[in-house]
């Protein structure tokens, strides 16, 4: 029998409740897969309080991404045999130890990348990915802002931008979490609790200020995030750890500057399983070779999922943290 963390009704970490849970069997197009390494992230606390909607309703296995070893095919699935190793992020379902899942939602894992690691960066890696090639393609010359830049997509992005040329400018709020940032491809970082960040922007660009702004912060960061774009900037918003950007009126992004903004999901850029394929290969390919290192900062018991998210809401956490089945 397979154990997994459950959850049966919304509310804190205490919901997440450690259980018996049989995955089932594979049916066409799907595999039974045993996991090695489950990934933490700030949507699994989304699901978990209900600020998300729960895919299927209640109760729920929380968990958008994982590592493990395929342990049955079912019907129709080729390209992938028993003992493969593969990797995944999606919406839910990682929290366990075995679980069925749509085979063309996984990736083989290539040598020279671990199971810890692919667990720990399928959906911040992939997200940084999208954000970086394809929601703004970032080029060398580009200024960047990216808020909480010792969080786990940060510290990716932070590197993987560094390595396409651009200048980079973080945010954190401590001088630990300054210091990391630096270390992972970061030329500048303010600590917003000391300095407003507006300011420390003008003063790094020369008054020039960012090409674009990445923003997981949401309304502690909202609208100041606009005021450090130049004209014609882009406002990238795809997340909400503060809590969700209040409605503002489309008049306020002429006001300034005639700024673009998004609302970008991983889940839409990669809803097609070529483009899928596509983003973890460009992940797998910039860890391998060296311009961004992936490193496992927590690990937690699967059993202990309630302690790692109480830890990653009070931002005792940084990096990237993984479930241990």
């Amino acid at each position: 029998m397979s154990n997994a963390i459950r959850i049966h009704a919304h509310g804190g970490p205490e919901v997440l409740t450690y259980e018996n849970a049989d995955p089932g069997q594979p049916g066409e197009g799907q595999v039974l897969v045993r996991h090695t390494a489950i990934g933490l992230n700030f949507i699994d606390v989304y699901y978990r309080s209900g600020l998300y909607p729960a895919p299927g309703g209640l109760p729920l296995i929380p968990g958008g991404e994982a590592a493990g070893v395929v342990l049955a095919l079912g019907t129709g699935v080729s390209w992938l045999k028993p003992g493969d190793r593969i990797a995944y992020a999606v919406n839910v379902g990682s929290y366990a130890e075995q679980r069925v899942i749509a085979a063309d939602r996984v990736v083989k894992v290539p040598d020279g990348i671990s199971d810890e690691q692919a667990a720990a960066m399928m959906l911040k890696g992939m997200t940084a990915e999208y954000l970086l090639r394809r929601t703004f393609p970032v080029k060398a010359g580009d200024t960047i802002l990216y808020h909480a830049a010792a969080g786990g997509v940060g510290l990716i992005l932070g590197q993987w931008a560094k390595h396409l040329g651009a200048t980079v400018i973080g945010t954190a709020s401590s001088p630990d979490k300054i210091e990391l940032a630096r270390a992972h491809g970061f030329d500048h970082v303010i600590n917003y609790k000391e300095q407003d960040f507006v300011a420390g922007v003008a003063a790094l660009t020369g008054g020039n200020k960012c090409d674009v702004v990445y923003d997981s912060v949401g309304a502690d960061t909202f609208p100041a995030s606009l005021d450090c774009l130049r004209p014609l900037g882009m406002f990238v918003s795809f997340g909400q750890s503060s809590g969700p950007i209040p409605p503002f009126s489309m008049s306020l992004l002429a006001q300034k500057g005639s700024l673009f903004a998004t609302r970008p999901t991983l889940f839409v850029y990669n809803a097609k399983r070529e483009d899928l394929v596509k983003s973890a290969e460009a992940l797998f390919d910039v860890v391998k070779s060296g311009a961004v290192e992936i490193k496992i900062n927590q690990r937690y018991a699967l059993k202990d999922a309630a302690k790692a998210q109480s830890d990653l809401e009070a931002r005792k956490t940084t990096g990237t943290t993984v479930l241990i089945p």
